[in-house]
């Protein structure tokens, strides 16, 4: 029987598409984009952090970038050397996003929810040479960490470590004006007056687009944090064509509540807005739904980012019908399932008519797919979009054959979002993109025949219960119609009758009255018996990365432990 995948004379019935290439790519560096916009748009604002009450217009960043530059270059710093960065949401963060790009120094960003392990296996995979922190952040005292992991700090009266943990380490550049032994603090290394521009444009001069700049730690579920090595060609053209899509331009103000840390954060957040020449507004150090909306209001937001569960806090909250959303046209709705529901209040309630979704990994760059401004609202909910420019994706089956169009695969990416690869990690690197530079996501896809693409689950995230193949998402779909549950999760937990058991961890709405036996009864009939999920149980908040991407298999552990106890109860 001849495979319809291999039939390439009809590409046409095949899940494959190629984003269009209208609009060049470009080949150039971080360093230079952002000084040509700085002088473009010298004195229009740059950036704004509502908590730190800063502001900056371009040039005042500019000289900013140049000063945090120029201090590295004091310290022996170079290109290619690794620069940790440890911190929510700060000016600092920033300044050193383009500093560090400005000399060809690669950019680490550490999740501000690492605790000392983290930290160690971090620094140390990549080789840090220098660590710039935050004090604290919530319940992480990061000095206290530190110190309790380089306890040689406090006997470097010279700033210069010698850590038998860390020992490619040699500086800690701390925020703040507390002086704390074998540290420096931000603003020293920041000294105005020690500025050779000229020796720093020479410096910026000498960077090649595909150098690596930048380092970013998956979440993965399993084993330890990969670092996805991304170049100034990956993220560059991919913030810019981000917001080309939600028809950014100078005159745009973006709300910008993620983290920094990430790349919905610093990639279309940050380089976004950079290659346009708009406006970033940071409401507070990490989200706060009553501080984003005062920075929407304050600051005239015409745009704002967040994962569906941000939306939904902002939608709660008491100031959100007081609060003026007049400017607001546009955005992007990213990380996770996003509810027609939550989607049609924010174009609706906040104004946000040019609101898109966008799907990807950091590994990309992270965006492949997005959709448009004018998509209908059904089909925006539905599918991540159409595919981004100078993208290619096909989806494929287990013999890594093209599955025809409405067929659920992986789903492969090829172009220049790829990233370089894993950090010195050559297996996990040649495991996820093939000789051919395919990059396999690990996602379960279908393409339609326009183009618009669905996520239906990960292929790790998949339920065998039984022999019979479950994917969450679609029971996570059904169930949210549900008129009482907010949020849900599903995920598989161990069985030993079925091999998986199908749990549930729900969110109620406000005042909501919902039991497991209601659940299943509402299940019924509208859903194979196999997918009604065993074990439910309600929660007012679950396991999730800082940027809000639940984590299904600290569910998993959680649920076994419910069971247990009440097995053993």
């Amino acid at each position: 029987m001849q495979n319809t995948a291999n039939n390439l004379n009809d590409l046409s019935k095949l899940s494959y598409v190629r984003g269009a290439q209208d609009k060049p790519l470009m080949f150039t560096t971080i360093a230079a984009v952002f000084a040509k916009n700085a002088s473009q748009y010298a004195e229009r604002d740059a950036a704004i952090f509502c908590q730190q009450n800063i502001r900056y217009t371009y040039s005042q960043l500019a000289k900013k970038v140049d000063a945090l530059a120029a201090g590295f270059l004091r310290l022996g710093l170079t290109k290619g050397d690794r620069v940790g960065i440890w911190s929510p949401n700060r000016a600092e963060w920033l300044i050193s996003q383009f500093a560090t790009a400005r000399l060809g120094i690669i950019l680490v960003n550490i999740n501000p929810a690492y605790r000392i392990y983290e930290l160690e296996h971090a620094l140390n995979l990549v080789n840090c040479k220098a660590l710039i922190t935050a004090e604290l952040f919530k319940s992480s005292d990061y000095i206290s960490m530190l110190q309790t992991l380089v306890p040689e700090l406090e006997t470097h009266q010279d700033k210069c470590i010698n850590s038998q943990k860390l020992p490619h380490l040699k500086h800690v550049i701390k925020m703040g004006n507390t002086q704390i032994t074998g540290m420096y603090n931000f603003d020293d290394i920041c000294d105005h007056t020690q500025i050779d521009k000229a020796v720093l444009d020479e410096l910026s001069s000498q960077l090649d687009p595909d150098d690596p700049i930048n380092i970013q730690f998956t979440s993965g579920t399993t084993g330890a944090p990969k670092g996805a090595c991304l170049s100034h060609y990956n993220i560059l053209n991919n913030a810019y064509f981000v917001t080309d899509r939600i028809n950014f331009t100078h005159q745009d103000r973006l709300c910008l509540p993620v983290p920094l840390y990430h790349c919905f954060g610093m990639v279309m957040g940050v380089l976004g807005c950079i290659t346009h020449g708009a406006a970033l507004v940071f409401p507070s150090e990490a989200f706060d739904a009553g501080a984003t909306l005062t920075a929407i209001e304050a600051e005239n937001c015409t745009a704002l980012y967040g994962v569906p569960t941000m939306f939904i806090a902002i939608f709660e909250h008491e100031n959100f019908t007081k609060t003026d959303k007049g400017n607001m046209r546009r955005g992007v709705m990213a990380g996770a399932l996003c509810p027609i529901e939550v989607m049609r209040r924010a174009i609706d309630e906040m104004n946000m008519d040019q609101l898109t979704i966008c799907y990807g990994m950091t590994e990309t760059s992270p965006v492949s797919f997005q959709t448009l401004v004018d998509t209908p609202l059904k089909q925006r909910c539905e599918s991540v979009g159409k595919i981004h420019p100078h993208v290619e994706v096909k989806i494929i089956n287990k013999q890594n054959q093209i599955v025809p169009i409405g067929e659920k695969g992986e789903l492969c990416t090829r172009g220049y979002s790829v990233m370089r690869g894993y950090w010195a990690d050559e297996a996990r690197t040649n495991e996820t993109i093939d000789p051919s530079g395919w990059l396999k996501t690990g996602d379960l896809a279908i393409l339609d025949e326009q183009g618009y693409c669905q996520i239906v689950g990960r292929i790790k995230d998949m339920i065998i219960r039984g022999g019979e193949n479950i994917y969450p998402r679609e029971i996570e779909d059904f169930l949210f119609k549900h008129p009482d549950i907010l949020q849900v999760q599903i995920f598989g937990i161990h069985s030993q009758r079925f091999g998986e058991a199908v749990a549930a961890f729900i969110i109620l709405k406000q005042d909501a009255r919902l039991n497991a036996q209601q659940v299943k009864t509402y299940c019924k009939d509208q859903i194979a018996h196999f997918k009604i999920p065993e074990h439910i149980e309600f929660v007012q908040q679950w396991p999730a990365t800082i940027t809000g991407k639940p984590q299904k298999y600290l569910m998993r552990e959680m649920m076994e432990n419910i069971i247990n106890q009440q097995n053993n109860s």
